[in-house]
């Protein structure tokens, strides 16, 4: 089988993934999500012409021959109502968001006047009408849409939500996601130390990225590499929407991952992809499962990662799984994670933005090369005059996991290259933060 480019796997993936079903949550409980319904104002705001300064409420015609002395008719509070008129030669004190009184149509400053004795100020400058004042609505006129469906919430809409008494907010679902590490060479967190086993590692840090979108994935566990055990793991796993399985997935004659699912009814698009790390990635679909051949796997580790997560419920059983077999490697499986993984969980729970965001960075050393994958760098970046130097974090192997944990960003080497060198500008994807970008940021 030819192996897939970077893009051609995420374009396989994210041509197979949907947005989900709708749900409502409290505005406590929305951040991050996407609305799934447009929100419209219910109210004008501000509800009527309000000052924007601390100052005077004036008639600007009173002012048409320069600076003059007025007297002030009313005190005015926000939150309170003007109770008088003004009339030519009148102003009124009026606070920040106090509404301005008839007759009125201009704001001045309080800088910009002189107190006088008996009840007067003297207006120092001239005001054009209109000055310092914020219209009746200017913020949001009622009826009127003030966010649309497909809108990532940010702490802005949520003010905006709180603005027009939102306090249940109609969003996209979120997947279930489970995690499963295979293979009797690992350890669990939790084990008894064994000096000959591999800590497992792959789970938690999956663990951490999904956490990062927002989900709480439930751990499974560690399915060793028997055909049987494997079998019934995996069974667990495709009650969920998205089964992430790390190990397993190479063609070893004790690589059981791959024909296993197959043997459940999954469909592989594809096993293989032209990168370095992560080339043994696969991803595969699974449609029309038969929920009552589940069966339940018995797992200390079974519980989700926080206080959320959980199977599909029965009535949608009928929908898909989606299964990404990652490489064993720690390195291999985040990296394999940030390429195809993120892009598909954010795609599913509405997000138009899936690629993490990228930037230009000058590379401060040369970059050694073979043509044929792409391959993506751990890097930290330095600011410097101009923007920033990417420099590698050391060692590169996939199972190098401090390449990971100090890296900043991915710096990407297209497949075609025969090498970089210092002082060329490569792209860097970003892994700190929740940045995204609509563009991949080129063809890899």
């Amino acid at each position: 089988m030819k192996y897939l480019t970077v893009t051609d796997a995420q374009a396989c993936i994210l041509q197979a993934v949907k947005t989900l079903g709708i749900e409502t949550v409290g505005i406590e409980r929305c951040l991050g999500r996407v609305l799934a319904a447009d929100i419209l104002a219910n109210r004008d705001q501000p509800p009527y012409d309000v000052s924007a300064m601390d100052g005077f409420a004036l008639r600007s015609s009173d002012l048409a021959h320069g600076a003059a002395t007025l007297e002030i008719v009313e005190d005015i509070r926000a939150g309170e109502m003007p109770t008088k008129t003004l009339a030519t030669g009148q102003c009124a004190r009026i606070m920040t968001g106090a509404p301005v009184p008839q007759g009125a149509d201009a704001v001045i400053r309080v800088e910009d006047t002189e107190a006088l004795a008996d009840n007067q100020t003297k207006i120092l400058c001239a005001v054009k009408p209109g000055n310092d004042i914020r219209q009746r609505a200017e913020s949001m006129r009622n009826g009127a849409v003030v966010l649309t469906a497909g809108t990532e919430i940010t702490p802005g809409v949520i003010g905006m939500l709180a603005m027009v008494k939102c306090s249940n907010v109609t969003v996209y679902r979120q997947p279930s996601v489970a995690i499963l590490s295979t293979g009797d060479e690992l350890e669990g967190l939790n084990d008894p130390f064994d000096a000959n086993k591999i800590p497992d590692a792959n789970s938690h840090a999956l663990m951490a990225q999904v956490l990062s979108l927002g989900i709480a994935p439930v751990m499974l566990g560690i399915a060793r590499d028997d055909p049987d055990e494997l079998r019934r793991y995996l069974q667990q796993g495709l009650q969920y929407d998205v089964l992430l399985v790390s190990g397993g997935t190479s063609v070893g004659v004790h690589d059981y991952v791959r024909p296993t699912l197959e043997a459940l009814g999954v469909e592989m698009k594809f096993w293989r992809v032209a990168m370095k790390p992560g080339h043994p990635m696969a991803f595969g679909v699974a449609s029309g499962h038969d929920k009552e051949n589940f069966m339940p796997v018995p797992s200390p580790q079974s519980s989700p990662a926080s206080g959320r997560g959980g199977k599909r419920s029965q009535c949608e059983f009928e929908l898909c799984s989606f299964v990404f077999g990652l490489p064993g490697n720690p390195v291999s499986s985040m990296v394999c994670f940030e390429q195809f993984v993120a892009p598909a969980l954010r795609r599913m729970t509405g997000k138009t933005k899936l690629y993490r965001r990228t930037v230009e960075a000058r590379l401060a050393r040369d970059v050694k090369h073979q043509p044929g994958r792409t391959e993506f760098i751990r890097v930290t970046l330095h600011k410097e005059e101009g923007g920033y130097a990417a420099i590698s974090t050391g060692a590169q192997g996939s199972g190098i996991l401090a390449s990971m944990a100090h890296a900043e960003g991915l710096m990407i080497v297209p497949a075609e290259s025969h090498g970089l060198m210092a002082d060329t500008y490569v792209t860097v994807q970003l892994l700190d933060g929740m940045s995204y970008q609509h563009e991949i940021g080129g063809e890899w």
